[in-house]
């Protein structure tokens, strides 16, 4: 029987009840039992609560983390934006800017290069958000390095622009003699009848009859790259180099005007027409080349020419007839 704080037993002997004497050492045992009980009963408390609850010093940093992936989200989402205004960019670059220019598109494998050699997101692996950190770090570089490439396209078209002029001037655009009413235009570049061998072969030019001592124009400012006179093929012809991958071909001619080296612009007089070499009858044979590839030179006659009169010569150049050389 326990009376207060103070426990009691009831004695057979005396039939009377005597306090229970708790010596030191069980005391002790008691005290410890219950402090280990305790301090066990907290740790499964605390245990428990790290486990289901936050502290709040980890509720603010869980709400800073929450808050950061929603910015990297939306930092990822902007560099999309970034990256479709870019490519629209470097799609305008390479077939409006660089195509008016005349200059060679910028491939692909130069504009989208990674980068080589070690690891450059080493230092961002292993945590729980890796993924989303490395992503936006790599996508950040492709348009640094893209920016970069665009701004050299951009200086090198703005050069490109600061030429145009001279290029506009240099380039073949008007037709090599007098035809006003398109009646000298006798056989046009493709396959068409050879006037010897009576074959079929490919006529790399254009055929302007005309009576001999006729003048022949430069079409395009340049510089007189050759002058040859021979009996066979081309006979004596001029060759003018316009600069910008570009050049001319005057051949059958019956005399010069023009000296090797010498500057000319369009519309001077270098020559005249006649019958020389392989030739039927009196006539310019006129080409153009670019990049060392010879062209259609129909394509290079708009200062000289109408929308109808253009449509027209298109015509007359494309008939399958016999060529003159």
């Amino acid at each position: 029987m326990a009376i207060g704080k103070e426990k009691y037993y009831y004695d057979t002997n005396t039939l009377s009840y005597k306090r229970i004497q708790k010596s030191a050492a069980s005391r002790a045992r008691n005290i410890a039992a219950f402090l280990g009980a305790s301090v066990a009963f907290g740790g499964i408390m605390v245990l428990v609560m790290f486990s289901y609850f936050d502290s709040p010093k980890e509720k603010q940093l869980r709400r800073e983390i929450e808050n950061l992936q929603l910015q990297y989200e939306i930092f990822n989402e902007k560099l999309e934006q970034i990256d479709m205004v870019m490519n629209d960019i470097q799609e305008r670059d390479n077939n409006i800017y660089r195509v008016i220019f005349e200059a060679d598109p910028i491939p692909s494998s130069i504009r989208q290069a990674g980068f080589g050699g070690i690891n450059r997101y080493e230092d961002l692996e292993g945590y729980q958000n890796s993924s989303l950190i490395s992503k936006t770090a790599k996508k950040l570089d492709q348009i640094t390095k893209q920016l970069y490439v665009q701004s050299t396209s951009f200086d090198e078209v703005v050069g490109l622009a600061k030429n145009k002029a001279e290029m506009l001037s240099s380039i073949p655009a008007i037709q090599p003699v007098a035809n006003m009413d398109l009646t000298r235009v006798a056989s046009g570049y493709g396959y068409r009848i050879h006037p010897i061998y009576k074959t079929r072969k490919f006529h790399y030019g254009m055929d302007f009859t005309a009576p001999t001592g006729t003048e022949v124009y430069a079409t395009g400012n340049g510089v007189v790259k050759n002058i040859k006179k021979s009996r066979r093929g081309y006979g004596n012809h001029i060759i003018l180099d316009h600069g910008f991958g570009y050049e001319t071909l005057y051949a059958h001619l019956s005399a010069f005007n023009v000296r090797v080296g010498q500057k000319i612009e369009r519309g001077d007089v270098i020559g005249f027409v006649g019958s020389t070499g392989t030739s039927t009858a009196p006539h310019l044979h006129y080409e153009v080349h670019k990049n060392d590839e010879r062209i259609n030179p129909v394509n290079f006659y708009y200062n000289d020419l109408s929308p109808e009169e253009y449509d027209q010569m298109i015509y007359l150049s494309s008939r399958a007839n016999q060529s003159f050389d």
